[in-house]
This record gives C-alpha cells, sequence and structure tokens, in this order.
C-alpha cells in the first residue's frame, strides 16, 4: 500500500508526512535515494510532496517517491561546502523578516536572498520587524530601505509581533498560500507565528546581550497549518546567506532594476563593473539604481560578502 503526502517536518534523518487521507507518519528515506548523486544535504525538503509505504508496526513509513518540484529555494551548506541545502519546496511565496537592530540584518544578507529566489521565480516580501523598537532615526532608515525595495517591485513594509502593527496586512498576503519564513535567529519570526495565529503557541527565542544577536528557537524546518488557511514554513536562523551555483554571467539578471536596463548596454557582455557604455552604470550614476544594492552586487561579483 503506498499514501501520497507532503513533508512537514525535515530533521535530517526522519521526517513526518501529512498525507492525503488525513495520517501523518514518520518516514525514513530509502537508502537509493541518496545515491541519485543530488549535490545537497537534504535529498528531501519541507514542502516537497512524496509517495510514502508504511511499514509493519503502524507508526513508521518509508518515502518511496518524490514529485517533482514546483520550484525550491536553496543555499549553500556552510560556506567552504560545494553541496547545497535546500530551505524548502513547492513556495508560493517567500517572507524575508528583517530587523534593523538586535540583530541587525544588513542588506548584503537581504539581496543574497532575493537573488536566490529570483533564480527560482519566488516572489519575496521584505518584512522589516519590531517597528516597536524604532526611535525616529531608524524610522527613517527603515523607510528609505522599504522604498527602495518597493521601488524596485518587492512588497515591503514594517510590522510589529508586539504591538500588532499592520498583522492585518501580513495576513491578507499569507491567506490560502505556502509562505516560506526566513530571516537571521531573534528577528521575531516565531513571534510573528504566534502573533497571526495564537494556537501555534511555538516557541520564542531571545537577544543574546553579549553578541546582540539571536538565539536559535527553531532546530528543524517544519510546516504548520495557519487557521486562517495557508501554510507557513519555519526555518531555523540563518547566520549568512550564501550563494549556491552562482552564475556570474546571469547575476545582473536576478537584479530587477538591472535586468530592465541589460539591454541597452553598449556590450552584449556587459558586466556592470567597468565597461564603457554600460546602461547599469549610468542608471547608478544618476541616482536611478540605489548605490548599496550596486555594491552589493559587485561584492557577489567578486565573491565578496557585503554587510552594509
Amino acid at each position: 500500500m503506498t499514501i501520497n503526502g507532503r513533508v512537514i517536518k525535515s530533521t535530517g534523518s526522519w521526517y513526518r508526512v501529512s498525507c492525503d487521507d488525513g495520517t501523518n507518519w514518520n518516514c525514513r528515506l530509502r537508502g537509493r535515494f541518496k545515491m541519485d548523486g543530488i549535490r545537497s544535504t537534504n535529498p528531501v525538503a519541507v514542502g516537497d510532496f512524496v509517495t510514502i509505504e508504511p511499514e509493519n508496526d503502524g507508526e513508521n513509513a518509508l518515502i518511496t517517491a518524490i514529485a517533482e518540484r514546483h520550484n525550491i529555494i536553496v543555499r549553500k551548506a556552510t560556506k567552504l561546502s560545494k553541496a547545497s541545502h535546500i530551505i524548502a519546496s513547492n513556495l508560493d511565496q517567500a517572507i524575508l523578516v528583517a530587523t534593523i537592530a538586535l540583530p541587525r540584518t544588513s542588506t548584503g544578507f537581504i539581496d543574497r536572498f532575493l537573488v536566490t529566489a529570483e533564480a527560482y521565480h519566488i516572489p519575496v516580501i521584505v518584512l522589516f520587524n519590531k517597528h516597536d523598537l524604532l526611535d525616529k532615526a531608524t524610522q527613517e532608515k527603515v523607510s528609505k530601505l522599504m522604498e527602495v525595495y518597493n521601488r524596485i517591485g518587492y512588497e515591503s513594509y514594517a510590522v510589529s509581533a508586539v504591538t500588532g502593527y499592520q498583522l492585518d496586512t501580513l495576513k491578507v498576503d499569507m491567506t490560502n498560500k505556502t509562505t516560506l519564513l526566513s530571516g537571521h535567529s531573534g528577528v521575531g519570526k516565531s513571534a510573528l507565528i504566534n502573533a497571526l495565529d495564537p494556537q501555534m503557541k511555538l516557541r520564542e527565542g531571545d537577544i543574546s546581550l553579549f553578541s546582540s544577536k539571536g538565539k536559535h528557537t527553531t532546530t528543524f524546518a517544519e510546516m504548520h497549518q495557519l487557521a486562517f488557511g495557508g501554510w507557513i514554513v519555519d526555518t531555523p536562523g540563518i547566520k549568512e546567506f550564501g550563494l549556491y551555483d552562482l552564475e556570474k554571467e546571469t547575476l545582473a539578471q536576478r537584479f530587477p532594476e538591472m535586468r530592465a536596463l541589460m539591454s541597452q548596454c553598449r556590450y552584449a557582455n556587459c558586466t556592470h563593473l567597468h565597461e564603457p557604455g554600460c546602461a547599469v552604470k549610468h542608471a547608478k550614476d544618476r541616482g536611478e539604481i540605489d548605490e548599496v544594492r550596486y555594491r552589493n552586487y559587485c561584492g557577489m561579483m567578486n565573491d565578496e560578502i557585503v554587510n552594509e
């Protein structure tokens, strides 16, 4: 007997699968899948649609097939690794939760995430949490960042899991969709989920007073069904977002504001770094392309981590 379902939790060696018949199973991966040559630390990811075969104990099952994925979002497994880590699959959208402080989210991190999502055609909302902690100076900084991302086509707005500021907007954006929630540890991902759906009661973390960085509360990627409709994929906090399988020849295409201008460059193979007649550089000099976004692009082209 085989049953179709979806992976809702991954612990690395065991997977929780929610099946179409309403049952849930703890599953292992049949060994042959590990020989498929997938250059990934996790050949099965949260969000995968799978076929399982229950074992005789009535509690556990084997994953016997993985359906073709509509999309995935991946990052480099570690800084020196050539393998990828699949964060989640079959997504309708991703929400990147950022904070201006405690902890600080750099534009370099944001842009590396956006570049990866662009590669797999996953829409992204850039969400600035902890609005309740902003003073006038930091509010202006957040407003400028939101303006940058809104202008190039990414929905971006501020919220507060504490006061409920603009959570109604966020709920509308998430209703009846499968949404990946990502960001550094400590930005308030679990707090946002709890505020949106109090039935969840996810454990929330603290900020280390020593490092001003968040402490991990989510250990494994897990999907949760939302009471108001849809699914949320909660992921462990990401310290750095390493780009996997980056093709520098096509990197500019993953920047929407550059993609719109590339055909106007003098040279078809323009890298937008040093060539004359570059429409992208001219737009940057005129203030039409954000200076920090351009520097982040240059950093990616030069294999540098920019943390502005």
